[in-house]
């Protein structure tokens, strides 16, 4: 039997476009990230492009735009996050960090789940516009 190597449809420089961010970069963006978490409903807003998609567990669901801060209310203000396992990857003016977060809320169990955000440099600043969360038993 004789294996294959499949054959990739992208153009040959495409994969070496793959990058990692700067280190300046990484640091403002996990920041972003980590207040995303903890520093409440208009923080997580403002640093989010208007019509944005998060993937939320159940509920709320699938949510664009407006609906996430409606769908958010009650899932915001976290009082710590831990992120482990980080990983980024950047492609011209987007940046895509993923992580497993350990989120902490009072009277609450530890909130653990599979993450990632993408973010798109827009003249000079970054903008979320895209956050999914899996959770972990």
């Amino acid at each position: 039997m004789t294996l294959s190597t499949p054959q990739s449809n992208l153009p040959d420089d495409a994969a070496s476009k793959i990058s990692r961010p700067s280190s300046t970069d990484q640091k403002i963006l996990w920041d972003m990230e980590e207040r995303f978490w903890t520093s409440g409903s208009d923080n997580a807003r403002a640093t989010t492009a208007k019509d944005a998609i998060m993937i939320i567990p159940y509920p709320p669901g699938i949510l664009q735009g407006d609906q996430i801060w409606h769908g958010l209310k009650r899932r915001t203000g976290w009082r710590s996050v831990a992120m482990a396992e980080r990983r980024t990857t950047q492609c011209g003016d987007i940046v895509i960090l993923s992580y497993r977060a350990s989120a902490e809320k009072p009277d609450l169990p530890i909130y653990e789940a599979l993450c990632a955000s993408t973010y798109l440099n827009d003249v000079g600043g970054w903008l979320r516009t895209s956050h999914q969360q899996t959770p972990v038993d």
